[in-house]
């Protein structure tokens, strides 16, 4: 036991070492991969004809003066102090104003899709698992195959024109009707808002708006959840335990569902968690094609606009919340599973 505790605790503290230079490499690579593309970020904003006391009076001011390894010392030391930055493109508005405004619609958009993903890929994982070769076992695995191949912005575009434009079934894009004014801010969360404060009406037009953006997310994922549920419960029923437990007559679903899918879940964990992240930070695609003011939509204005601050800064969070959902899904599994730990 005093082994495992161990183990477990020089696990913990190796992954905690490990995370920050995972953060700093990406810090370092974003640095300078957007200082090596050509353009001037200054220029672009101030316009072809400011002065150039003027352009050197903004670098100043911006902290892009100096040589690169100043700035980049400069930009180092302002994250350690949490501070991401101030947008060129919009005067006086720092990155954490921008992340305020904009995440929770990211965050909405990323747990929606993330349910339909997984009320999709669950059960199809778990009957493909359970009858194995068999015609659906085959239709689940082509599924699997197809969804996780489909362009997510030509899916959203095919979903747009069927239901949408065809059918109007459902908004083309943004998160309330033009001229709704949103519910009461609790959380930033549209749909959550509307409950907590009893506006039916705004709950509804906001599921409603919800619903296609987060469908193209979560068909696109529910492939992935389906394969990898397939693949490691048919794995854990073809164990000894398993068999053991089938002697002993229990029902075949009590096997599967307590036994069998428990063992199975430690990957699939790993995967989910994986998901949610990059949902968070890779739902650039979905919110572009649906217009959907979220935060990587506007990180895509930020590029365009070649605002250094916001880029650097939206990108560090994206990435920092790779890295601390990463490390929380290491440690859990070795929890769960202690050959991890060794």
């Amino acid at each position: 036991m005093a082994a495992s505790k161990n183990s477990l605790r020089t696990f913990i503290l190796t992954r905690l070492l490990l995370a920050p230079l995972q953060l700093w490499v990406v810090v370092t690579l974003l640095f300078a991969l957007l200082r090596i593309v050509p353009g001037d970020p200054i220029v672009v904003i101030l316009g072809p004809r400011a002065t150039p006391d003027v352009i050197e009076q903004m670098r100043r001011d911006l902290g892009m003066d100096g040589s690169l390894l100043r700035q980049y010392g400069r930009y180092l030391f302002d994250l350690l102090h949490l501070d991401l930055g101030t947008s060129i493109s919009t005067t006086g508005k720092s990155v954490w104003d921008i992340i305020h405004t904009f995440f929770p619609s990211t965050v909405e958009l990323a747990i929606a899709g993330l349910g339909i993903a997984l009320a999709i890929g669950f059960p199809l994982g778990i009957l493909a698992a359970t009858q194995p070769q068999t015609s659906l076992d085959r239709a689940t695995r082509t599924f699997s195959i197809l969804t996780y191949a489909l362009p997510m912005f030509w899916l959203g575009m095919m979903l747009q024109l069927v239901f949408s434009v065809q059918l109007g079934w459902f908004p083309v894009g943004s998160r309330l009707p033009v001229g709704v004014a949103p519910p009461k801010f609790f959380t930033g969360l549209y749909s959550l808002d509307a409950l907590l404060s009893g506006n039916w009406g705004i709950l509804g037009a906001s599921l409603h708006h919800l619903a296609l953006p987060a469908f193209t997310l979560g068909l696109v994922m529910s492939g992935v959840f389906a394969r990898m549920i397939r693949v490691n419960l048919r794995e854990v029923l073809d164990a000894t335990y398993i068999t053991a437990a089938r002697s002993r007559g229990f029902g075949e679903w009590r096997i599967i569902l307590i036994h069998a899918l428990r063992n199975a879940l430690v990957p699939i964990l790993t995967v989910i968690g994986l998901a949610l992240a990059s949902l968070l930070g890779g739902a650039l695609l979905t919110e572009v094609t649906f217009s959907w003011p979220g935060l990587a939509s506007r990180l895509v204005q930020a590029i365009s606009q070649r605002d250094y601050p916001v880029v650097q800064g939206l990108v560090v969070f994206f990435a920092a919340i790779v890295v601390v959902v990463s490390l929380g899904l290491d440690i859990l599994n070795a929890y769960i599973d202690p050959r991890i730990r060794y």
